[in-house]
């Protein structure tokens, strides 16, 4: 175990993507006590081979980088800032209000902050906002993705843990909205104390002029989201949907050429490898950790220290928020969830609930060096160094992790909305 744990260590360090620290600690593990190398593809093969449900993984990416590319996002925040652009720091709420609307397509952060973050940074600052606070707003809004269905960490989290992603997906809707309020407070503030500009407020004309333009783009997460609550088909099939929409809407628009989907096909398999590589390595270390018994002792060491459901809910969120802020989430969830899913259950916390936490933790690990994901993608778009970034999102994290207690600590945010519609 200590040579598992030792050479993963050390190839963080040195850089090497998670993948291979994955893969590499848990050959070199297997090599030297005597297993057969064969184990290796049985565990990364039957990771990704063995659910249907992850196939809805690469074509909500796909869905993304069409409506990215064809200008639907490009509408829904011209809409967006129609309708709170008048509020004191406007692009800062249609920034907030965008990414809810694009959440609703995606499900992805890295999508919403390299496409939808790429028109508002570059639409605040032509209107005078600091760079620091459109990067930070920017950052924070974008994590919403994967909390306000349909969500990719969903997905794999519902599959790691045996969950029903239908389920998982309204459980997110309460706490994104609440993420959003949240975000948008500290907008309000923040706007105040530094004099930004706001739109004026918005005619019936100009209103519906908006509405007409980007009504299609905002049929899609309607459509989605509808498709799932009533049965009608489950989230893979969703996500197929999603892809569908999309192309029908951006060429009948003219919005992309037919020459331009086998590009999107390339990015979406090159994404979707990276993806499903990650996966595969975190099958193949959890089922070292499973042969060391790790879930086992970790859960006898838990019931023999942790008493009580709340000091369980702050050990876990601790752990969650330590590992989302050095591993990527696709490998945190394939690696934590089968560990703590049966630890949660013994202290009686609602799956749903727990998935939801777990994801909430993993996002805001996206907002956090070393790993930070989004916060490289803004830096590279924005071009202003990742430490500037890092320094300007923190009061945008401190609101969020006040989000992040209430929805552990009162359950109800989570489990009321899934218990109503689909009990």
């Amino acid at each position: 175990m200590i040579v598992l744990i030792s050479i993963f260590v050390i190839l963080m360090i040195i850089g090497a993507p998670i993948a291979v620290c994955l893969m590499g600690s848990s050959m070199a593990y297997l090599w030297l006590n005597g297993y057969s190398m064969q184990q290796v593809f049985q565990s990364c093969t039957s990771a990704i081979s063995n659910s249907f449900t992850l196939i809805a993984v690469p074509f909500f990416i796909l869905a993304a980088a069409i409506m990215n590319s064809g200008g639907i996002t490009r509408k829904i925040f011209n809409f967006c800032n129609v309708v709170v652009g008048w509020i004191p720091g406007g692009l800062g709420h249609a920034n907030i209000l965008a990414s809810v609307v694009f959440a609703g397509m995606s499900g992805a952060a890295i999508a919403d902050a390299g496409g939808l973050g790429a028109i508002e940074l570059k639409a605040m600052k032509e209107q005078g906002f600091d760079d620091d606070f459109s990067l930070a707003i920017t950052g924070a809004s974008s994590i919403l993705g994967p909390i306000i269905p349909p969500s990719v960490p969903a997905i794999l989290f519902g599959v790691a843990g045996s969950v029903s992603i239908g389920k998982l997906f309204i459980g997110g809707i309460l706490p994104g909205i609440l993420m959003a309020l949240a975000l948008g407070v500290m907008v309000f503030i923040q706007s105040i104390r530094r004099n930004y500009p706001r739109a004026s407020f918005p005619t019936m004309k100009s209103l519906w002029y908006y509405f007409k333009e980007a009504f299609f783009s905002l049929l899609c997460p309607v459509i989605i989201i509808g498709c799932i609550l009533t049965g009608v088909c489950t989230p893979t099939e969703a996500a197929i949907i999603a892809v569908f929409y999309a192309l029908i809407l951006t060429l009948v628009t003219r919005s992309i050429a037919i020459k331009e989907i086998p590009g999107f096909l390339i990015e979406t398999a090159s994404n979707t490898v990276n993806v499903m590589f990650i996966i595969g390595s975190a099958n193949v270390f959890a089922w070292i950790l499973t042969v060391e018994q790790v879930p086992q002792n970790m859960s006898s060491w838990m019931a023999g220290h942790i008493d009580n459901k709340i000091a369980a809910l702050l050990f876990i969120n601790l752990l969650l928020i330590i590992v989302g802020t050095f591993m990527e989430t696709a490998a945190a969830i394939s690696i934590l969830v089968p560990i703590l899913m049966p630890i949660a259950m013994g202290y009686g916390i609602d799956p749903i609930h727990f998935g939801i936490m777990c994801i909430l933790n993993l996002m805001l690990g996206l907002l956090t060096p070393p790993i930070g994901m989004v916060l490289y993608v803004l830096s590279s778009v924005s071009k202003v160094p990742f430490e500037r970034i890092v320094k300007a999102v923190l009061p945008y994290l401190g609101v969020l992790g006040i989000i992040l207690l209430l929805v552990t600590f009162c359950p109800g945010i989570v489990t009321l909305l899934p218990n109503l519609l689909l009990s």
